[in-house]
Parts: structure tokens; sequence; C-alpha cells
């Protein structure tokens, strides 16, 4: 069983883009195998269930959003 944890990291800023479109990135994927994939928000949600199968660490600044 592979778990994902929400990690405390260096904040993503407006130079991270979604590896998917582009956008500002809010999401940092760490996989398993070693790299990391950033996301926007939609993008992020889009492909969370597979996310969290692959992921070892998952950094969600999604909620700077909501302010």
């Amino acid at each position: 069983m592979v778990s994902t944890t929400v990690i405390e990291g260096a904040a993503l800023n407006a130079a991270d883009r979604c590896d998917r479109c582009g956008a500002q990135a809010y999401m940092r994927v760490t996989l398993s195998g070693g790299g990391e994939l950033l996301f926007c928000a939609h993008h992020g949600k889009e492909h969370a269930d597979r996310l969290k199968q692959v992921a070892l660490k998952i950094q969600d600044e999604t909620d700077r959003l909501a302010r």
C-alpha cells in the first residue's frame, strides 16, 4: 500500500507552471521513482486518484485559491 503525504516544502510561486497546461501550479507531486510533476488545481484534481497511487509525496496548495 502506497501512502501519500501532504508535505510542507518550498512554497509554489508564479514561476512554477503546470506540466499539463502551463497555468500556475498549485500542486507538486514527488514520484516514488524520483522526479516531480507540477499541476494547476484543475489538472491536479482531474488526476488526483492516479496521482495518489504513484506519488511518494503530494504538496497541495490549492487552498490558496479560496482566499
